[in-house]
């Protein structure tokens, strides 16, 4: 008689400062590492009005006394620690900056390996570049840890190649795709064209510039789907301007929410500013998001995502976010058939190509070596 004994899972903790309801990137990580056979544990905060988070793998939220500036992080990492050193894992995953030190040392202290995913060119965010006191101390915390870092990915090409040369650290890019979806053509109600922007409301997201537009388009609405820094002021900005008929804020919402909005609409903004190195290389989630969506976008010629739109075809791309020349360009991507119908026709095959299962695949590979 044989006795077979079953290998316990290693067990993955993945930490990120935000509240887990929206964060699609690190929600698809998980899911990749579920279906490799890791035990997967997402840890996050809980905010005073975070929606409930259900998901396939075990999510901890912790109640934070601060809710942002330099005690949020400083309690956070603090609190993130003190977990980490006492809980059952194998492996730590941190995403981004604002989670790193508590990883780091953590991992250094229980002898663990630590992967980091950089979600963006953190040092460079525009928050910080206007704050070069603040933007330093953060600097000094990435020189620190970077180049100890042996297992690292990020969102695009550009931002791998300044961390390489930067730190000497082998940063793999895992870019913000989407799972496959079946595609389903959406019945419209009205013959309105829906302009949608998805994603944080943060300073340089062009948000004001598409408000703005708004003024010299006809039959149209703008659709903003999320939250953040300058929700109010947008808010405002829509009533000083009296755009009340011709805005609609949705608010954050849950993934799948999310998703079906996307189908509704016939224009995708990705119109970021050029506010530092990490918006010029920026390539959001929200911009393949729309393209799963079939949905043609228009983006601001900056390096990575005017590279996407050329490379398929698949809308406009602004040299100008002045509100006239960017409804300009609007109406052009909502009315030109021509150029709708060659966009709709390549976004059926740029929507299979660029998905997270051909993405996932980097993950694989980083993790694999650490089972």
């Amino acid at each position: 008689m044989s006795i077979t004994l079953k290998t316990a899972k290693k067990k993955v903790i993945v930490s990120v400062t935000n509240d887990l309801v929206s964060d699609n990137r690190v929600h698809k990580v998980c899911t990749t590492l579920l279906s490799m056979d890791f035990d997967v544990m997402l840890l996050g905060r809980k905010l005073p009005h975070s929606l409930p988070v259900s998901r396939d793998y075990s999510t901890k939220r912790m109640r934070l006394i601060f809710k942002k500036g330099p005690c949020f992080y400083t309690e956070f990492n603090f609190r993130l620690f003190l977990y980490l050193l006492f809980a059952k894992c194998d492996i730590l995953l941190s995403n981004d900056l604002d989670s790193l030190a508590g990883n780091f040392i953590a991992a250094k202290l229980r002898n663990k390996p630590l992967v980091y995913d950089s979600h963006e060119y953190f040092t460079e965010v525009p928050e910080l570049i206007h704050r070069p006191k603040i933007q330093k101390i953060w600097q000094g915390l990435e020189s620190r840890m970077l180049p100890k870092v042996k297992h690292a990915y990020t969102v695009c090409q550009s931002i791998a190649d300044v961390y390489n040369k930067q730190y000497g650290t082998n940063f793999k890019v895992v870019r913000n795709l989407p799972q496959k979806r079946d595609f389903k053509p959406v019945e419209k109600q009205s013959g309105e064209k829906i302009i949608l922007y998805q994603g944080a409301l943060n300073i340089g997201r062009g948000l004001e510039q598409a408000i703005k537009a708004m003024h010299f388009l006809e039959d149209s609405k703008l659709v903003i789907a999320g939250d953040g820094d300058i929700r109010q002021q947008l808010h405002d900005l829509v009533e000083q301007e009296k755009l009340q008929n011709k805005v609609e804020f949705t608010g954050r919402l849950p993934l799948e929410e999310l998703s079906k909005i996307t189908t509704t609409a016939d224009l995708g903004l990705s119109i970021e500013e050029d506010l530092g190195l990490n918006y010029r290389f920026a390539l959001p989630n929200k911009l393949f998001d729309y393209i799963q969506a079939q949905v043609p976008v228009l983006v601001t010629n900056l390096p990575e995502m005017a590279a996407i739109v050329k490379q398929y075809t698949i809308g406009e791309i602004t040299d100008s976010l002045d509100p006239k020349i960017l409804a300009e360009k609007i109406q052009e991507a909502l009315t030109s058939t021509a150029k709708r119908k060659l966009w709709k026709e390549n976004l059926k095959s740029a929507s299979k190509e660029l998905v997270w299962e051909n993405e996932e695949k980097v993950i694989q590979e980083i993790f694999s070596k650490l089972l």
